[in-house]
């Protein structure tokens, strides 16, 4: 093997030229007789014992030809990518300059490389940052949160009532006759909670245990496609009604939820994990925009090959969140109507901005000669075997030094832009002329927002698919945090 010649073309392509010569063809040659000659019928012979020589007398010359390029092709390629030292991203567009020969052949391979990353400004930025402030009402809402995990459902002797809970067999009918998926037995319902198709609820109201009643009900015109627009009646049979017994705020109250003794107790640690909670998201916040302005600033052609690895990567991590939810994830395309395509044509504009973090997240690692020590790595081993409660050796047998490392280098990179960098209080908006129109039309759109997530139907899922791909994309671990964590968790779940 001997390359030519070594071109860099646009968005970070090398196109080479690379020739097999006689002595390397000849073997390729030889390995194709030996897997083809099977297949080949030789007159006097039995399949497999033919010569070489006698079948390229009947067949031609050129008849292992191809498979020999295609066996040789693969050895002269990473030879080649080896000498040139390039650091290759993608696979190789491949093709034939003139015809293979005895002598060998010569062959054109364009490959996308790592791209030459250009640093603007990374130190010295500045971002606005949220200054964390926790209210009374905040308190109260995470004391409601607590009050409604503690809250019991008691049956009660009366008519139901909204905010009930309403245990009831159902079956549904269409023109008669009963429809798939329209038939339950004691289910329990929450009177408000939209979670039956509209009108439904509705009409448990002012049942009591023992009460029996047909319900009238038209489904929207963007239900199921079997049912869209169809009316149908529901015979129910209400077995029980169920109320909330809801605890009182007190010092008894405090004393079953948690370890303090009184509410103002309580109180105060609500307030305190509530500050804390807020201030890492404000971090985190920080931290992201200031990453999203050195990336935004760096000058990379970036290949195509960089940013379709990565959209499929959040396709398939995607596929992975679906199918864990207990969704099928074939059975969830079939249901939205989604394709592979779509997802991966949504997964593109979060993943050029994936691609352009990692880029210049390893820039300035570069550009500042960052390196995790021996102890770094040894700690941060630590603390992951620490946050999933395993043996250390344990997360050392599952998880890889190098990916440590990098870890921990990167947060350094990250945490060298963030050091560096000021933060200033967002600015306030502005209020406008149009106000009361502006807020006329977010009410409205406020009013849609609940409907829409009110109403599960597949049709809802499709068009909400794009957001759901993006999210996932978005929410994608950044280099600075990349896959130790992962790995920790599938060891944990190997060893329990």
């Amino acid at each position: 093997m001997s390359v030519k010649s070594c071109e860099k073309i646009e968005k970070s392509q090398v196109a080479l030229t690379i020739e097999v010569g006689a002595e390397a063809f000849q073997a390729a040659v030889e390995k194709a007789y030996r897997k083809m000659r099977g297949k080949i019928n030789m007159p006097g012979f039995r399949p497999g014992k033919a010569p070489r020589k006698l079948i390229e007398r009947m067949y031609g010359a050129e008849v292992f030809f191809e498979e020999a390029i295609n066996i040789a092709f693969p050895d002269a390629y990473e030879e080649a990518v080896k000498e040139k030292e390039l650091q290759v991203v993608g696979y190789p567009a491949v093709e034939l300059v003139g015809d293979a020969s005895a002598d060998g052949f010569t062959f054109k391979a364009t490959v996308p490389v790592y791209p030459e990353v250009t640093l603007g400004e990374y130190k010295g930025l500045t971002a606005e940052k949220e200054e964390v402030k926790v209210t009374a009402a905040d308190v109260d809402e995470r004391l409601k949160q607590l009050s409604d995990r503690n809250t019991r459902l008691v049956s009660v002797e009366r008519e139901a009532k909204e905010g009930d809970t309403a245990v009831i067999d159902f079956e549904g009918f269409l023109d008669g006759a009963p429809f798939d998926g329209g038939k339950g037995e004691n289910h329990s319902l929450e009177l408000g909670s939209h979670s039956f198709v509209p009108g439904f609820e509705e009409q448990i109201v002012g049942m009591k245990a023992g009460d029996e009643k047909d319900i009238d009900i038209t489904f929207p015109e963007d239900y199921h496609a079997d049912l869209a627009g169809k009316a149908v009646v529901f015979k129910v049979k209400c077995h029980e009604v169920k109320e909330k017994e809801v605890p009182e705020m007190d010092d008894e109250f405090a004393k079953d939820v948690s370890e303090f003794d009184t509410m103002k107790e309580l109180k105060a640690d609500l307030k305190k994990k509530i500050a804390e909670e807020r201030q890492k998201a404000a971090d985190r916040e920080f931290e992201d925009a200031l990453m999203t302005k050195v990336a935004e600033g760096i000058t990379a052609d970036i290949p195509d090959a960089m940013v379709e690895n990565q959209a499929r990567q959040f396709v398939e991590n995607f596929k992975m969140q679906i199918t864990q939810q207990g969704i099928p994830y074939d059975q969830y395309a079939q249901m939205t109507g989604i394709t592979e395509a779509k997802l991966l044509e949504d997964a593109k504009e979060p993943a050029l901005r994936q691609v352009r973090m990692d880029l210049a997240l390893t820039a300035v690692i570069k550009a500042e000669n960052i390196e995790a020590s021996d102890e770094d790595v040894e700690e941060e081993f630590k603390k992951l075997a620490e946050q999933y409660g395993m043996d250390l050796e344990m997360v050392k047998k599952y998880v890889q030094a190098d990916q440590v490392k990098d870890q921990v280098v990167s947060r350094k990179a990250v945490a060298l832009v963030v050091d560096s960098a000021s933060a200033v209080k967002p600015e306030k908006k502005k209020k406008t002329a149009k106000k009361a129109e502006d807020t006329s039309e977010g009410a409205a759109e406020g009013e849609e927002k609940p409907k829409k997530a009110a109403k599960k139907t597949a049709k809802k899922a499709a068009d909400g698919e794009e957001k759901a791909a993006n999210k996932a994309a978005d929410g994608e671990e950044k280099t600075a945090k990349k896959t130790a964590k992962k790995a920790v968790k599938e060891a944990k779940k190997e060893e329990e």
